[in-house]
């Protein structure tokens, strides 16, 4: 008999001042990814076949140090119609589904980042993972990639265009 793996979920949420078209716009810019991750955590973009944010795939390496870790993600539609999912096709985890939602508030965006997590049961990658992508690290991830998208939409709203 194979045993239910339950999965973990994290969120995080912050309103940004920001209009619905600036966080789309920062989000959709090629450089996003790189953005939004925390050194000394490097981004090394292979393939970025993306029709919108809620069609297409990506290819990456996220560079720990000289440790690599290939992914390959998919853009689908998320619960909403601002919103979208990012799912691991390729990596490191089990399940990584990643829902980006974004909800007009009175001052400003409000995003929800919810992350639905299931880790290997065994072997390097489940504890690397486990150290990684859980708890305070994670937790210190999400606000990193708020901040940098409060900073990212405050430029686009100042020049017409997101600035790194």
């Amino acid at each position: 008999m194979t045993q239910q793996r339950t999965p973990n979920i994290f969120e995080h949420r912050s309103v940004i001042p920001a209009t619905m078209d600036q966080m789309m716009a920062f989000h959709n810019d090629p450089r996003a990814l790189s953005m939004l991750t925390p050194p000394p955590i490097f981004v090394q973009l292979h393939r970025r076949d993306l029709k919108s944010l809620t069609e297409g795939e990506m290819e990456f390496t996220l560079w720990f140090g000289p440790l690599p870790i290939r992914w390959t993600a998919r853009h689908e539609p998320g619960p909403s119609p601002t919103s979208f999912l990012d799912r691991m096709i390729s990596g490191p985890v089990e399940r990584w589904e990643h829902e980006h939602i974004f909800t007009q508030k009175e001052d400003g965006i409000e995003l929800l980042d919810r992350l639905t997590i299931e880790y290997k049961r065994s072997g390097f990658w489940a504890i690397f993972t486990r150290l990684f992508f859980a708890g305070l690290p994670l937790r210190f991830l999400f606000i990193y990639r708020h901040l940098r998208t409060r900073m990212g939409v405050k430029r686009y709203a100042q020049n017409g265009q997101v600035a790194a």
